[in-house]
C-alpha cells in the first residue's frame, strides 16, 4: 500500500520525489511507498456571486450586500475566460482524483507550506474530492533530502491543523464577503459622477494607502524651520584642531540666533579647560537574521529597480530550489530546537568565507529563542550550496547568508570618546561637547561590507586647557519626512504603526508574532503591488506617493474603519488568535459579516462619495435577436446580452465598450436596437484621436479565429439610419 503526498507546486513535488526516489509519471511522481502530485498554488476558488444568483452577473447596487449562506468552490477559472475553468486545472484534478481513488492508495500527505494560505491550499483539494481516506500532514521548513526524510517520519494527523485551517477560510471568505460587496457598491456609486471601471477595496489595501496618504500629507503640510548651532574650534599644544558643539543641559538646537551671538561674543579669544573625558566601549551586534518584510526591506533599499513582490518571489525560488529555508516568516531569529543542524550549516558555509577563521558557532538568545518564534525561525541557507545562480537570486542568497554568517562572526567593538570643556572666565551656562568614534574591532560588519565612519579626536586629558581658535554659527533648516519606500512601508505595516526605540526591540519581536500588523509576511508584496495596480499609489524612483485617485478615496469613503490602522490590526490579530485557539471563526465571520452590511449601507446613504445614487431604468423589452443563437438580447446594467448565457452564448456589447467612448459616443438601447435589426448602425459627429470629426457605419463583426466580437467601420458621406 502507499500514501499520496499533494505538493503545492511542481517543484516542490520534485525535491519530495529525490527524496523518496520516486520516478516520473504523467502529472505525477510514483516510488516504492509514495506516489507525489501536486497544484500549482491554489486550483479551487470560491463561487462568484453569480454562481451563486444569475441575476448577479449585472451589478445593481440594490442587491447589496450580498452574503451566500453557505460559501462553495469551484475549480479556478481560466485567466482570459472567467466563464471556463482552467483547463490544465481541470486535467491535474482529474488525476488526483484518480491517484485518490486507487485501491492501493491507503491515505493522504498534505505536504503543502505550513501556513495558513498553504493549508487550506490542500484542504480545499481534499474536501472538493471527499476521498474517505486518512489525511495527514508534513511541517517541514525546508525541501532537502534530509528535512522531507524526517518529515515523512514525523507525520500529523491533518485534524490537529483544524486552527490553522478555520484561520485560513476565515481570511479567504472574510476578504471574499469585504472585497465584492464593498467594491461592487463603491464601484456603482463612483461611477455616477466620474468615469472609472472598477474601485477595488480591500481590508489590507485600504490601510495601507491610508498610510502613504498620513505620509503625503504630511510633507504637503510641513511647513519649513530652522534652527541655529554654535561649533567651536579649540587647538591642541601639538596645534591640532578638532570640532566640537555648545550645548545648554541636553540641547544644541537654538531657535534664536542673537542668544548664540552674544555667548559667541563672551568667549571670543577665550580658552577652554577639558573638565571630562569619558571613553566607553561599545559592543555593536549584528542585525537579526532577517524575516521575509527585513530582506525585502533591505533589497529593495540597497538595490535599484527592485520591489518587494521581486524580492519574495526570488526568495520563493531560492527555497523551491533547497537553498534557503522557508521565506514568509515573521521570526528573526532560530528555534532552540535547530542548534545541533544549524552548526552543521555554519561549519558547510564558512569554509567558502574569507573570514572562516573567526567564525566559531555559539549559542545566544540573539540568534536561538524558542520563545520569539511563531510556527517558521528566521531565514537561513540550508546545507546546499548553489552551484550557479541568475542575478537576482545571487543578490537574494547571498543576503541571507551573509546575514546568517554575520551572526557567528565576532562582535564589533567601536571606543566612543566624549570631551566636555567648559569656557574660562565667561559665565555663559553652557559647555561645548566633543565626540570621537573608533572603530577598534570591525568584525561581523566585515562580512556586510559595512564602513565604519569615525571622527578621530586629538590626543587630549582631563584638565587641559586648549584655546578656541574659532566659533561661527550654523544655520540649519529642518527637513520635511521623507516620502515612504518600500523598506519604511513594510515596516509600518509589519508593526502596525508602532514605533519601537532600539531598546525596545523584544517588545518589537513579541508584537509582530502576536499578529498585530497589517496583512501577513506573505501578503504585503502582493498588497503595494495591487495599490500601484488600482492606481492609487504611484511610485518615482524608491519613493511611493499618493495618486488623485488614491487621495480621493481616503478622504471621502464612507467605511472609514477600513482605513484605521488599529481596526486592521485587530482583524488580523483575530486570524492569528483562531490559529492558538482563542478565538472561533464563526464568531470572526459574523463580525465581519456585519461590518459588510454596516458599511455598504454608509457608502449607499453618502452623499459626498460619488454622490446620490441614481438608478436608471433598464428597458424591459429586448433590444433584438442575438446573431450567434437566436435568443433575445436584454439589457442589464453593465451591457446587452444574449438571454441565452445559460447555455453557453457570450454575445454582448458592453456599454463602457473602449472604442465607442473613445469617438465621443455611447451604446444605448437604440443604437444596439438598430445595429441588431439593420447589421449596421450610423454614428454622425465622431471625433477621431487628432480631432476630426467623420460620419461612419459601425459593423459589429465576429472573428472567426478569435470568436470575438470587433467594430469594423464604412466612413460616409450619405444619411444612414442614425442611433
Amino acid at each position: 500500500m502507499k500514501k499520496l503526498i499533494i505538493a503545492e507546486k511542481p517543484s516542490v513535488a520534485k525535491n519530495i520525489a529525490d527524496a523518496t526516489a520516486s520516478s516520473r509519471r504523467n502529472g505525477y511522481f510514483e516510488g516504492q511507498n509514495y506516489i507525489i502530485t501536486w497544484a500549482f498554488g491554489h486550483l479551487l476558488q470560491l463561487y462568484d456571486a453569480r454562481d451563486y444568483d444569475p441575476e448577479m452577473r449585472s451589478w445593481k447596487i440594490e442587491k447589496f450586500p450580498y452574503i451566500p449562506e453557505k460559501f462553495l468552490y469551484k475549480i479556478k477559472s481560466d485567466g482570459k475566460n472567467k466563464d471556463k475553468p482552467d483547463s490544465g486545472v481541470v486535467q491535474q484534478m482529474d488525476i488526483i482524483k484518480s491517484l485518490m481513488e486507487r485501491s492501493d492508495v491507503e491515505g493522504i500527505i498534505s505536504a503543502t507550506d505550513d501556513d495558513r494560505e498553504g493549508q487550506i491550499i490542500a484542504d480545499e483539494i481534499i474536501n472538493y474530492i471527499s476521498p474517505q481516506k486518512p489525511v495527514e500532514r508534513i511541517l517541514l521548513n525546508e525541501w532537502t533530502a534530509e528535512e522531507v526524510n524526517r518529515g515523512l517520519q514525523n507525520l500529523k494527523p491533518n485534524e490537529e491543523m483544524k486552527s490553522l485551517q478555520d484561520a485560513g477560510f476565515g481570511r479567504q471568505i472574510a476578504d471574499w464577503l469585504i472585497g465584492i460587496n464593498l467594491t461592487s457598491v463603491a464601484t456603482l456609486k463612483y461611477r455616477n459622477q466620474k468615469n472609472i471601471r472598477l474601485l477595488n477595496v480591500g481590508r489590507v489595501l485600504m490601510p495601507t494607502l491610508k498610510i502613504i496618504y498620513d505620509r503625503d500629507k504630511e510633507i504637503a503640510d510641513f511647513k519649513v524651520t530652522k534652527y541655529y548651532k554654535l561649533k567651536g574650534i579649540f587647538q591642541t599644544e601639538d596645534k591640532k584642531k578638532f570640532d566640537s558643539i555648545y550645548y545648554i543641559k541636553a540641547g544644541e538646537k537654538f531657535d534664536n540666533p542673537e542668544e548664540l551671538k552674544e555667548i559667541q561674543e563672551k568667549i571670543k579669544d577665550k580658552n577652554g579647560e577639558v573638565v571630562s573625558k569619558k571613553i566607553t566601549n561599545k559592543k555593536e551586534y549584528p542585525p537579526y537574521l532577517f524575516n521575509l518584510s527585513g530582506l525585502q526591506g533591505y533589497i529593495t533599499s540597497k538595490y535599484k529597480g527592485w520591489t518587494s513582490d521581486r524580492v519574495l518571489k526570488t526568495a520563493q525560488q531560492l527555497y523551491e530550489k533547497k537553498f534557503i529555508t522557508y521565506p514568509r516568516t515573521a521570526s528573526v531569529v532560530l528555534d532552540e530546537s535547530l542548534k545541533e543542524k544549524t552548526a552543521k550549516v555554519l561549519n558547510i558555509h564558512k569554509k567558502s568565507c574569507p573570514y572562516e577563521e573567526i567564525i566559531q558557532f555559539k549559542s545566544t538568545k540573539r540568534i536561538f529563542d524558542s520563545k520569539k518564534v511563531e510556527s517558521h525561525s528566521a531565514i537561513i541557507p540550508t546545507y546546499m550550496q548553489p552551484g550557479s545562480l541568475n542575478e537576482s537570486e545571487r543578490i537574494v542568497y547571498e543576503a541571507v547568508k551573509n546575514r546568517f554568517l554575520a551572526q557567528f562572526m565576532p562582535i564589533a567593538v567601536a571606543e566612543d570618546t566624549v570631551l566636555h570643556i567648559k569656557m574660562q572666565n565667561t559665565d555663559i551656562p553652557g559647555e561645548f561637547v566633543a565626540k570621537g568614534k573608533v572603530q577598534l574591532e570591525a568584525g561581523w560588519k566585515l562580512i556586510e561590507g559595512i564602513d565604519a565612519k569615525e571622527t578621530i579626536l586629538p590626543a587630549v586629558k582631563k584638565g587641559d586647557v586648549l584655546p578656541l581658535i574659532k566659533s561661527e554659527i550654523n544655520e540649519v533648516e529642518r527637513k520635511p519626512p521623507k516620502p515612504h519606500t518600500e523598506k519604511t512601508l513594510l515596516k509600518v505595516m509589519e508593526t502596525c504603526g508602532k514605533k519601537y526605540e532600539e531598546k525596545e526591540e523584544e517588545q518589537m519581536m513579541m508584537a509582530i508574532l502576536s499578529g498585530f500588523s497589517i496583512g501577513t509576511p506573505a501578503t504585503r508584496a502582493e498588497t503595494i503591488k495591487k495599490l500601484k495596480d488600482a492606481g492609487y499609489i504611484k511610485a518615482k524612483g524608491k519613493s511611493l506617493s499618493c495618486t488623485d485617485l488614491g487621495k480621493i478615496l481616503v478622504e471621502t469613503f464612507p467605511a472609514r474603519e477600513l482605513f484605521d490602522l488599529e481596526y486592521t490590526g485587530r482583524l488580523e490579530k483575530t486570524l492569528s488568535d483562531i490559529e492558538r485557539k482563542k478565538f472561533t471563526k464563526d464568531d470572526f465571520l459574523a463580525m465581519i459579516e456585519q461590518f459588510v452590511i454596516e458599511s455598504v449601507d454608509k457608502i449607499k446613504n453618502d452623499k459626498v462619495f460619488g454622490g446620490p445614487v441614481t438608478l436608471e431604468p433598464l428597458h424591459t423589452e429586448p433590444a433584438g435577436i442575438c446573431p450567434e443563437c437566436g435568443a433575445p438580447v436584454v439589457e442589464t446594467a453593465r451591457a446587452f446580452g444574449c438571454s441565452g448565457w445559460k447555455k453557453g452564448c457570450k454575445f454582448a456589447i458592453w456599454k463602457d465598450d473602449r472604442f465607442i467612448t473613445s469617438l465621443g459616443k455611447k451604446v444605448s438601447y437604440e443604437m444596439v436596437k438598430i445595429l441588431l435589426e439593420h447589421g449596421k448602425v450610423g454614428f454622425r459627429g465622431c471625433v477621431s484621436k487628432r480631432g476630426n470629426k467623420f460620419s461612419a457605419y459601425f459593423y459589429y463583426e465576429k472573428d472567426e479565429k478569435t470568436g470575438r466580437y470587433n467594430w469594423r467601420l464604412e466612413f460616409i458621406d450619405t444619411n444612414p439610419p442614425q442611433a
